[in-house]
């Protein structure tokens, strides 16, 4: 058993001390006598031991009232949290671009969101120790989770990133900027931003070398990831419900649509920030960039222990109160006092 306050248990010292005291006062007399011969016959008696019961109890009651201040508890168990002392907000470009489909896997046409959301999944489950928060923005941005180490919750507000949560078009400026947000106010070793886009800036109020001009400030380093093909890009077919259209054999209509990335603004935007840019045209492309990444960014791991308790002030304080009770009870039945 151990004490949040165990500073408090030394209360218990004076306990025997104020005893003492108590006793050397002693009571007033309940009666006066004008001759101690008016109570000779009285001197057969047997001395009764009740008020020095009753005081005991009152002391151990005083006693567990103590012990239930110093709050008492058993250990349940201990767990360590590693920390990198590195934190990463990601910034995830969530535009209608995303769904061009000029990624393949196994042979299969894959669009840019699905491999952009599996790369980072694999990233994210390579850093156990890392605190990490995401991103998502298109016309404009907004937070899918905290920076967080629970990487489970994290893993699960990624998975629920889809075209359409957010009005369409490209805020880069903005995504960099809410991502520098969750970072401004943590005391960590290192500060990074992972930003992943297909597109032009073309929404949004702040300018994306303005963002950056921030990250500057605020000693955050920016990787900047370009994803896609440039030039045209095979895009599916919508129709008006929003479903993907589909031939009379029920295979995906496409259209090649014109694709640019301003790749000049993603590489200033990293050599401000002393981060880097990289170019991810194809899958494999993609998973060496957030290997480099996960090299470039390493540093000593920190480990913080946590301890589950059960807390026992509440099983004291019942006792406290049971022994009081019952010393009044005993004080007032069969032990009562004279006046």
């Amino acid at each position: 058993m151990t004490f949040a306050h165990p500073y408090i248990l030394l209360l218990l010292l004076l306990l025997p001390v104020l005893a003492w005291l108590k006793g050397k006062v002693g009571h007033q007399s309940a009666f006066l006598y004008s001759s101690v011969s008016l109570v000779k016959p009285l001197s057969g008696l047997t001395r009764s031991r009740a008020g020095a019961i009753l005081s005991s109890l009152r002391w151990l009651t005083l006693a567990l009232f103590i012990v239930a201040l110093a709050q008492p508890r058993l250990i349940k168990g201990e767990a360590k949290v590693r920390a990198s002392g590195i934190d990463i907000a990601v910034a995830f470009d969530l535009s209608t671009s995303m769904a061009a489909e000029d990624f393949e896997v196994k042979g299969e046409r894959v669009n840019r969101l699905q491999i952009a959301k599996q790369t980072l999944e694999e990233f994210i489950r390579s850093r156990p120790n890392d605190r990490i928060g995401l991103v998502a923005f298109a016309g404009r941005a907004y937070i899918a989770s905290p920076m967080t180490l629970d990487h489970d919750f994290l893993l699960q507000n990624l998975e629920r990133l889809r075209f359409g949560l957010i009005e369409d078009r490209t805020a880069i400026g903005s995504g960099l900027v809410t991502a520098l947000n969750r970072l401004k106010d943590l005391q960590s070793k290192s500060k990074i931003v992972i930003l992943m886009t297909d597109g032009v800036n073309n929404a949004g109020n702040v300018p994306p070398l303005t963002a950056a001009e921030v990250a500057q400030t605020l000693n955050v380093k920016v990787y900047t990831i370009g994803i896609g093909k440039q030039g045209t890009a095979p895009m599916p077919q919508m129709m008006q419900n929003g479903e993907i259209a589909t031939d009379f054999f029920g295979r995906k209509m496409y259209q090649n649509v014109p694709v640019e990335i301003d790749e000049e603004t993603l590489e200033k935007i990293s050599e401000m920030t002393g981060g880097k840019y990289y170019r991810a045209d194809n899958t494999e492309a993609l998973r060496k960039i957030y290997a480099e990444i996960d090299q470039l960014e390493k540093t000593d791991v920190e480990a913080t222990k946590y301890r589950q308790y059960e807390e026992l002030l509440g099983w004291f304080i019942a006792a406290g109160l049971i022994t009081l009770m019952f010393e009044i009870v005993l004080g007032q039945t069969i032990w009562r006092k004279l006046p």
